[in-house]
C-alpha cells in the first residue's frame, strides 16, 4: 500500500469514461471503458449449483425490456438477464439510458412513442412522478416482505422494487492518514465538527496541505452536498417530505433553520481545505480519485458509486478505505455526527400501460427471481456488486466502500432518509453552490436562491 500512495501515475492507457445516471434527482455515473485491452478484468465466480427457486414454464419464449439508467452495472446486468433466461426461457434486453439523456426524459419519451420498456430503473422521483399513471401495482409481491424500510408507497402502494442501497459521506483512506500521523487512525473516535477539523489540522501539519477533495459538478453540489439539508432535518424521508413542504408554504423561515446553517459550516470546512481551492470550479473529477488512492489528498465527499474511479486509480479491494459522517455540528448524541445516509437509491418500475400480462407476469419473476433464488441472489452482490436492500440475501459486497455501508446499516450507523425533490433541483440549486464554493455569492445570497427556488414551486 505504501508503494501506492507514494506513487502518482498518469497512464495514457488509464481511460475513464463519464457516463451519466441518476441518484436523487442528480446525474452521475462512471465507469471504465469496455473496451481498453489493458484492463484488468475480474469475474466473480457465480455457484448455480443450487437453484430451488419455482419457474413459470408458460412464460418461456417471453421477451421483456429493461431500461438501465445504472451505467456501471450495463454489462453486469446483461449477464445476469442471459443466467435468468438459462434457467427460465424469459429473454432480458437491457436497454442502457445513452450519454445526455435522463432517465426520465428517455422512459417518457418512450412511453410517448408507444414502446415503453417492460421494467425500468429509474429514481424514486421519477418513480413517483409516472407511478400512478403508468406503473403496475406491486403492493401483492412476495419480495415486498423482504425490503422493510426500503419501500416507496405512492398513495398506500408499492409501484417499484428498490434495487440497491447507495450511501454518501466522507470518503477517507486509512493508510494515508496512518501513514501522514504515524498512528492508528479510528475513523469512529471522530465525532465532531471541531474533532474533523483538528484532524484535517493535524494532516496539514503532518505535509498533506489540502487534505481534502470537493467536486465541482452541479449534482454532487446541489443533490449529494445540499440535500442534507432536508435529510438531516429528523433522519427520515417523511422528515424530509415535512421539512421542504415547510419551506415551500413559507412556515420555516431558512435564515433561521439550524440544519441549513450547520449544513453550510461543515461546507464552509471542506472548502477550507480542498485541493482544488485556488480554481475550484477546474477540479477534475477522475483526478480526485487519483488524489485520494495515492495519498495527495486523505478525504473525497462521495458515494460508494465512487469505488470504479478509486479502483481505476490503483485501490485494492484490501485496501481501508471507508465513510465519516457529514459532521453539522458538535453535538455528539446528534445522529448526523453518528451515522452516515444510506437508502434504495434506484427503484425498479413495471409498465402497467402497454405491456402485456404474459411480459408483466415474466418482468415480475425476474424481480422474484432475483430476490429468492440462490443465483439471483449472488448475482445482485457479486456480478452488480450492489448492496442487498433485501434482509433474506446472505451476501455481502466486497469493494471497501460498499462494504462499510452494509457493517454500517447492518449496526444501525446509517440514516434512511431521501428527498424526493424536483427534476432540476440539482441543476438550479447546484449552479448557486457553485457560486458559493467558488466565493462568488455568500450565505446570505446562497439562502435567498434557495428559498426562491422553492418559492416558485407548485
Amino acid at each position: 500500500m505504501k508503494k501506492k500512495i507514494m506513487r502518482r501515475v498518469l497512464s495514457s492507457t488509464l481511460v475513464f469514461v463519464l457516463m451519466t445516471v441518476m441518484l436523487t434527482g442528480c446525474r452521475f455515473g462512471f465507469a471504465s471503458d469496455p473496451d481498453d485491452p489493458n484492463e484488468e478484468k475480474r469475474e466473480v465466480p457465480i455457484d448455480t449449483s443450487t437453484d430451488t427457486f419455482e419457474y413459470d414454464s408458460s412464460l418461456n419464449g417471453t421477451n421483456i425490456t429493461l431500461l438501465n439508467s445504472k451505467a456501471e452495472i450495463q454489462v453486469a446486468l446483461e449477464k445476469m438477464g442471459a443466467e435468468f433466461e438459462k434457467k427460465s426461457g424469459v429473454h432480458v434486453e437491457v436497454m442502457p439510458v445513452t450519454d445526455g439523456d435522463s432517465p426520465y426524459t428517455k422512459v417518457v419519451s418512450l412511453y410517448n412513442s408507444g414502446t415503453p420498456p417492460t421494467a425500468s430503473i429509474l429514481d424514486t422521483t421519477d418513480v413517483i412522478a409516472l407511478a400512478k399513471e403508468k406503473a403496475l401495482d406491486l403492493s401483492d409481491e412476495p419480495w415486498t416482505a423482504e425490503a422493510e424500510g426500503y419501500l416507496t408507497e405512492v398513495n398506500g402502494k408499492i409501484y417499484s422494487f428498490p434495487l440497491c442501497v447507495e450511501g454518501r459521506g466522507i470518503i477517507y483512506n486509512k493508510a494515508v492518514i496512518e501513514e501522514a500521523l504515524g498512528e492508528e487512525f479510528d475513523p469512529y473516535a471522530i465525532t465532531t465538527l471541531d474533532e474533523f477539523v483538528e484532524l484535517l489540522d493535524r494532516l496539514v501539519e503532518a505535509g498533506i496541505k489540502k487534505p481534502v477533495s470537493m467536486a465541482k459538478e452541479d449534482w454532487s453540489l446541489g443533490a449529494h452536498h445540499l440535500q442534507y439539508i432536508y435529510e438531516t432535518y429528523n433522519g427520515t424521508s417523511e422528515g424530509a417530505q415535512e421539512i421542504i413542504e415547510k419551506i415551500k408554504d413559507g412556515k420555516m423561515d431558512l435564515t433561521t433553520y439550524s440544519r441549513l446553517s450547520q449544513f453550510l459550516d461543515m461546507f464552509d470546512v471542506l472548502k477550507k481545505y480542498n485541493v482544488a481551492k485556488g480554481d475550484p470550479l477546474g477540479a477534475d473529477y477522475d483526478e480526485m480519485a487519483i488524489d485520494l488512492a495515492d495519498g495527495k489528498t486523505a478525504f473525497w465527499f462521495n458515494g460508494n458509486w465512487a469505488w470504479p474511479n478509486i479502483s481505476e486509480a490503483g485501490a485494492d479491494e484490501e485496501d481501508e478505505y471507508g465513510f465519516l459522517p457529514y459532521f453539522l455540528n458538535n453535538d455528539r448524541n446528534d445522529f448526523v455526527n453518528q451515522q452516515i445516509q444510506a437508502s434504495p437509491s434506484k427503484q425498479v418500475m413495471l409498465d402497467g400501460q402497454i405491456a402485456s400480462e404474459k411480459e408483466q407476469a415474466a418482468a415480475k419473476e425476474f424481480l422474484n427471481w432475483i430476490v429468492f433464488s440462490e443465483i439471483g441472489q449472488q448475482m445482485l452482490v457479486k456480478t452488480c456488486n450492489i448492496i442487498p436492500p433485501f434482509q433474506n440475501n446472505p451476501y455481502e459486497p466486497s469493494d471497501p466502500l460498499s462494504a462499510d455501508i452494509y457493517e454500517k446499516v447492518h449496526a444501525g450507523k446509517a440514516f434512511n432518509a431521501s428527498a424526493i425533490v424536483p427534476n432540476d433541483h440539482w441543476a438550479v440549486l447546484g449552479a448557486a453552490m457553485q457560486k458559493y464554493l467558488a466565493d462568488r455569492s455568500d450565505r446570505e445570497e446562497l439562502t435567498e436562491t434557495i428559498q426562491t427556488y422553492w418559492d416558485e414551486q407548485e
